[in-house]
């Protein structure tokens, strides 16, 4: 029995390439990525195409890009001359390459630029103060935000799991934290 055969895991792939499309993902980068994480064994590029009934070039596409993010990789079965790919199975594992990547692509270069347009507009009289002060917070929140990131990244996976559950709980061993209803 096919994947795809199993309705809950169709379903499943379709969703994923939806919230894909939401996430700035390629839709069928997402399938991709679901087929791959519900498949027990390494699947080739063949195989996902028929599954799917993607082009060849969007598999090879998706599976350039999941590759870049770290969360499938390429292996080789014996006796079978082809690339087989997998999916990385562990959900933490999965959401820490991802963000990652995400943070390298998205957030250091707007940081960046941000730093850029703040060193720009010191002492510039010419901009309104509020144009100069709206970027230098937002520069300094991204900033502040990518330190934080750094910073629990560097966590073990057990202690980021017990925050995680912890939720807004979290805040009563901050001196003035308290957890609000929202």
């Amino acid at each position: 029995m096919k994947i795809i055969d199993i309705p809950e895991a169709e379903a499943f792939i379709l969703h994923w390439g939806e919230m894909g499309s939401h996430w700035g993902v390629n839709r069928s980068v997402s399938q991709v990525h679901a087929l791959l994480y519900l498949s027990d064994r390494p699947l080739h590029a063949e195989e996902i195409c028929d599954t799917l009934g993607l082009a060849r070039s969007n598999i090879s596409t998706a599976l350039k890009e999941l590759q870049s993010y770290g969360i499938v990789k390429r292996t080789h079965v014996i006796g079978d001359r082809r690339d087989h790919f997998v999916a990385e199975t562990d959900l933490w594992d999965m959401l820490m390459k991802i963000a990652v990547e995400r943070k390298k692509r998205e957030i250091d270069p707007t940081i960046a630029t941000l730093r850029e347009l703040t060193e720009r507009l010191e002492g510039r009289k010419d901009v309104p103060a509020h144009v100069r002060e709206r970027i230098g917070r937002m520069h300094e929140f991204l900033g502040t935000l990518g330190g934080w990131y750094d910073d629990v990244r560097r966590l073990p996976k057990g202690t980021l799991v017990a925050l995680m559950k912890l939720g807004g709980k979290v805040a009563r061993f901050v001196p003035g934290g308290k957890a609000t209803k929202h």
